[in-house]
């Protein structure tokens, strides 16, 4: 059931990180596999800041969320450089 809850707050994040920076929609499985990526990247961003925001839902959304805005703007970076 923890893998369910995992992945819909990823589909989520990575819908609302491709919504606040548009033209970085990448479909459904796309958009949880940023979430999902971001999820992570959240979690070792908040770590290394001492922040722990994912003890609850909202603050595992906003974990991943933030993750994948991260990782969105990186990948429009790479993308801007071809």
């Amino acid at each position: 059931m923890e893998f369910v809850w995992f992945a819909l707050i990823g589909v989520c994040a990575g819908w609302l990180a491709g919504q606040v920076l548009k033209g970085s929609d990448f479909g459904l499985v796309g958009n949880l596999v940023i979430g999902v990526l971001g999820a992570i990247l959240g979690g070792w961003l908040f770590g290394e800041l001492g922040i722990s925001a994912e003890r609850s839902l909202l603050g595992a959304l906003i974990t991943a969320f933030v993750g994948a805005v991260v990782l969105l703007f990186l990948l429009g970076l790479v993308r801007s450089k071809k």
